[in-house]
């Protein structure tokens, strides 16, 4: 009687520590554009699924989800965003602002609706680390309003205490071996150029992460 009793106090144990394994996986999402969508590429080719590689290769519990559109705008993220916010989210990484450029959106107003994104992410997972990721604008003219739009993204990360990847097309923008015949899209060579530009900063936050409680439950307990 004994032994039947023992056994099933492990069998217990056992299944008691399962939900509590499943719950030390983290989640990544990715809220993007084109760029983070792999605009004509396979979403596996995209750099949020290498990244997801990199995690899993590192040995940290992650999982990455891609939630981004191409031809995405902030007003648009906006929109979109409230669907996402019903689930944990641990690290936010928000790559958009480059198509509101596009379309001459001033930039106050690029940063105000960035900014309520990121207010949006906190107000629902008070711990969740966010990272930017910083765009350029081609050097046509070196006016006030390419100047303006680049600093917008360390001013974002200044106010909110976020990680900020300086420039996710560093190394691939301008170069057509890295970029598909539109000049403007990475290739699937590019993306691990920009899976690596974004991994350099998101390696130590993740490795931070793992070794710590999900800081992120509270609301969504």
């Amino acid at each position: 009687m004994k032994h039947a009793i023992a056994a099933l106090s492990a069998i217990l144990s056992v299944v008691a520590a399962q939900p509590a394994a499943a719950a030390e996986m983290k989640t990544i999402l990715v809220f993007g554009d084109s760029l983070s969508d792999g605009f004509m590429l396979q979403r596996s080719e995209a750099y949020p699924a290498l990244l997801a590689k990199k995690l899993h290769a590192a040995g940290l519990n992650f999982q990455v989800t891609n939630a981004s559109a191409a031809g995405g705008t902030t007003e648009g993220g906006l929109e979109r965003l409230p669907a996402h916010l019903k689930r944990r989210i641990d690290i936010f990484i928000l790559e958009l602002g480059i198509n509101d450029a596009f379309r001459g959106l001033p930039v106050d107003q690029i940063q105000n609706n960035l900014q309520q994104i990121i207010d949006k992410v906190k107000a629902r997972n008070p711990m969740v680390r966010i990272v930017i990721a910083g765009m350029q604008l081609p050097n046509y003219t070196a006016d006030d309003y390419v100047s303006a739009f680049g600093k917008m993204f360390t001013d974002l990360a200044t106010k909110n205490n976020a990680a900020l990847v300086p420039y996710l097309l560093q190394g691939v923008a301008g170069d057509p071996s890295l970029n598909l015949p539109d000049g403007i899209h990475p290739n699937a060579a590019g993306q691990k150029i920009l899976a690596e530009n974004a991994w350099r900063v998101l390696e130590p936050i993740a490795r931070e992460l793992a070794v710590i409680p999900s800081a992120s439950e509270g609301p969504h307990r």
